[in-house]
């Protein structure tokens, strides 16, 4: 097997990883076939792959690689190019994704604050299910400003490990 960026590679090997972080990924909660499209990319030097390499590398159809690219798209963790004149796409995972990923959770998280602020007053901040919501809501306010000084810091340390990005 040959990467995009042309470095040889075990196929034998790179399924292992793939298929064993996959599993890792759906016991967190990822559906299966995003998961092994995921792993699939990171495990890729240029973090590059067509459909037809994800397709022939997992043995999977052209739809189940539409679906898992569409479900990481939408939670910013894969992001699609078109190869110079070319209609075909290339799926790509940066070397900060997780960090996009997490970064853009905040605009979620404010969403579910705002919710919860409508459950705390529909429901009665006295009432027993008032009182989960305001702790639920406060939980949330405390990661959203957390989350910040936190992404601050991995930038530094990031920068102190592999160099300005």
């Amino acid at each position: 097997m040959t990467d995009t960026a042309g470095a040889a590679r075990d196929p034998d090997t790179v399924s292992r990883f793939v298929e064993h972080f996959a599993a890792q990924l759906v016991e967190a909660g990822m559906p299966r076939m995003p998961a092994r499209v995921f792993a699939a990319l990171l495990a890729s030097d240029s973090g590059t792959l067509t459909s037809a390499d994800l397709g022939e590398q997992l043995k999977i159809s052209p739809a189940a690689v539409s679906g898992a690219v569409r479900y990481l798209a939408q939670v910013h963790l894969v992001s699609r190019e078109r190869e110079p004149g070319s209609r075909r796409e290339r799926y790509r995972v940066r070397n900060d994704q997780w960090y996009e990923a997490l970064t853009n959770r905040e605009a979620i998280i404010k969403r579910w604050e705002d919710a919860l602020r409508e459950g705390v007053v529909s429901l009665g901040p006295d009432t027993p299910a008032g009182r989960r919501l305001t702790e639920t809501l406060a939980f949330f306010e405390f990661l959203e400003g957390e989350l910040e000084t936190l992404m601050d810091r991995w930038r530094v340390r990031r920068d102190e490990l592999f160099g300005p990005g």
